[in-house]
This record gives structure tokens, sequence and C-alpha cells, in this order.
């Protein structure tokens, strides 16, 4: 979302919600944030540690296993991973000297054929989105956490030793009986986790405290929003004290996890069905994503706040999703090209024209536009400067990274 101090909020929101804290509840379950860009959560369980999620890289991983052994002074026997995404199961190896089991749900969906031969341009995306070429000033955070340490680390996830396919499992290990339930959202793959005795819901990243990832800017297949909801009906079903979230803080309280879960599901079930409703009265795309505005009971709550995903680009993916690309217009069957199509408006503009009006738009920090008249110029360091005022508007930690990452290759052009 562009605002125009949207640099400093998500600084701010940074600094107020990434900060290192341990939580123990009932004297054997330990919520761990703020640590990695991930958290953790170590279950004490009769002879030995029951750990969801392993952060993001073994040097981390191994601050928790201090911290685990320093707590409960057990091994950790079990590994539960909560979905497939690398900051969840990095830190893996620092375990691998105790662990017997490492529990994971299989994906009842795979991607579509031959999408692994776009890793080279996924994973080059995937720098854009999290800004992994930045230094730690220029990037700030990651907005659901801190920055991904793969710079001063490394990764080593362990492979699971168990994959189920169910909907649902029951485990009963070493004492501690969990719930492990299908909820396809972020992930195809992910779970929640239930632990009945002690009233704890354990979310993984179907929740966590910012509009969510409903698109990655890094490039997936369509994330089915429709059951993401569902998803997040089925954790409402459960009476939880305590919501263990695999980024941020937890939340405790009956009464305000069941208002947080319900605002969240409720915000991107709005945004689904009123794209949809206006994508059937007719509207274009950009129409679309010009109309679909969060209620304000919404736009006012703090952990729907743009500092990860956004609802434009939410609305974005939903119509492709649902129709694909065309958008309706007869002009966009057989476009121009675009190189064409610039040099046509600029020999009826005039380039001079066009580079004051481009200084002029910089001047009263109107950087969208700005940028898509430096498209039309062709200059790079001018585009650079467009995009570097928009990182300075930009709440989505992700979007930020994407123009200052875009920024420094025009500048070093």
């Amino acid at each position: 979302m562009l605002v125009t101090n949207g640099e400093e909020r998500l600084r701010t929101f940074s600094q107020q919600h990434h900060q290192y804290k341990a939580t123990l509840i009932h004297d054997r379950v330990l919520h761990v944030t703020g640590l990695g860009h991930s958290n953790a959560i170590a279950i004490k369980a009769e002879t030995s540690i029951i750990l969801i999620d392993t952060l993001d890289n073994v040097e981390r991983a191994s601050q928790l296993k201090q911290l685990i052994n320093d707590t409960f002074h057990l091994p950790v026997r079990t590994i539960i991973y909560t979905h497939g995404h690398p900051d969840h199961r990095g830190g893996a190896g620092a375990f691998k000297d105790s662990v017997k089991e490492i529990i994971a749900f299989r994906a009842l969906k795979n991607p579509p054929k031959y999408y692994q031969e776009l890793s080279s341009l996924l994973n080059q995306r995937a720098n854009y989105q999290f800004g992994y070429q930045l230094s730690d000033e220029e990037a700030i955070s990651q907005g659901i956490g801190k920055r991904e340490d793969f710079i001063h680390g490394h990764m080593e996830p362990l492979a699971p030793t168990t994959l189920y396919t169910e909907e649902e499992v029951t485990r009963t290990i070493d004492g501690i009986t969990l719930k492990l339930v299908r909820a396809p959202g972020e992930c195809d793959d992910e779970i929640f986790i239930w632990i009945e005795d002690m009233r704890i819901l354990c979310c993984a990243d179907n929740f966590y405290a910012c509009w969510p990832n409903l698109y990655a800017l890094r490039g997936t297949p369509y994330r089915d929003i429709a059951t993401w909801v569902d998803s997040l009906d089925r954790m409402l079903a459960y009476p939880a004290d305590y919501l263990l979230t695999g980024h941020m803080e937890m939340i405790s309280g009956p009464e305000q996890i069941h208002e947080v879960l319900t605002n969240y599901r409720d915000a991107i079930d709005f945004v689904l069905k009123e794209t949809l409703r206006l994508m059937k009265a007719g509207l274009t795309l950009n129409e679309i994503v010009e109309n679909v505005k969060l209620p304000e009971k919404w736009q006012n709550c703090a952990y729907l706040q743009e500092y990860y995903g956004t609802v434009s680009w939410s609305v974005r993916a939903i119509y492709n999703g649902y129709v694909g690309w065309f958008d309706g217009n007869p002009t966009s069957l057989n476009m121009t090209p675009q190189a064409l199509y610039h040099q046509e408006l600029v020999s009826l503009i005039g380039k001079e024209k066009l580079t004051l009006r481009f200084q002029e738009l910089l001047s009263q920090a109107h950087y969208q536009l700005a940028c898509e008249l430096g498209d039309l110029l062709e200059d790079p360091h001018l585009k650079a400067q467009a995009l570097r005022g928009l990182a300075s508007q930009e709440t989505s930690a992700n979007g930020r990274h994407y123009y200052i990452c875009q920024a420094q290759l025009l500048e070093n052009d």
C-alpha cells in the first residue's frame, strides 16, 4: 500500500513486533518469537521435546536448541513441520543429533508440470521480494518477521520421516496428544495443531498479524483464497485459550482469539467476494482494484495492516485465478509491441515535455505516475529515482524490497 510515510510505518511496526520473546505456557510449552524470521514452539513431553518448526537457519536454531535445553533439560526427539516453506524448516539440522521422527503432511495438489524449470526465475524474484541482496538498513524487515539470515548462516532442512496424506491425524507422542489438521492456505501442505489438554492452537502461517500474502510477488500458482477461508473456519471451531502463531506474537484469551480470527477470516472473504461481485458486474481488472477497499472496521485493525501482502495484489490474484489474463477489453487481445507503442506516444508528446513532467511529478511525490512515464522515456536512471520514491511510500516489505532491488539494477545499468 502506498502512503506518504509508508517506509516509516513499516519501520515502526517492525520495531514493535519483531522483538525476541520466549513465552512459557502451562510450564511445558515454549513459544519463541523474534529469534529467527519465523517462530518455533517447543512442547515438553515425558522424556523428550516435541518441536514445531525449526526457524530459518542452523545458527539461529542452535540458539533455540540451547534455550530449549536450558528451559526443559530434555532432547528434541520429534519435529513437526507446519508447512514446507524454508524459513520453518531451515534450522532442522541443529537437531539431527537427537531427533528420531520428523512429521509433515504431503500437499494434495501439485504445482503445474515443468514448474521447477522456472527455478532460476523464481529464485531471482524471491531475491527481489525478500530483499536478500539488501543491507539490514536498506531492508528494515520482511514484514512478518526479522530478516531471514541466509547470508551469515546456512539452511539444513531435514526430510520428513513420516508424511501424511490424511485430512487429520491424532497422535500421542511421548505422553502428549496432538491433533494435526490439514489446512491449505498460504501453502497447500499447511497444517494447524491442536493440543486439547492445554487448549492451545498452533496456527502456522494461515494467520499472522498482517494482511496475508494471498499473492506472493516471487510468483506462485494461485493460492485458493476460498480454501484459505475454509481453513480459518476450521480453526475457529476449536476453543483455544492460546493461539500460537508461526510469525510474530501469540494471542491469548478465547474471546480475543475468536474476535481476531473472525475479523481476519471475514476481511479475506470480503475481498474475495467483492472482487467476484465486481467481475460479474463487468468491471475491468483495474477498475476492480480501484474499488475494492476494506470497510473501515477492518482498515483500523492492527493485525490487518498491509506490511506483507496488500489488498490490491490480492484482487489481481483473484481475478487472474478465476478468469485468467484477459481483462475483457478487446483491445488487449493483440496488443501493439510495447516498444512501438511507447515510441508512438513519445513522438506525439515529445521527449522534452515528458522529461519535464517526470521531474514535476518527482518533486510532487507522485512517484507511481512518474514511474509509468519513466517507462516511456526508457531512461534507467530516471526510472530508478521514481522506484526509490515508491519504496519510501510502500508499507509492504515485499513491495518495498522489489522497488529498491529494481532501482539498484537500473542505477548500475
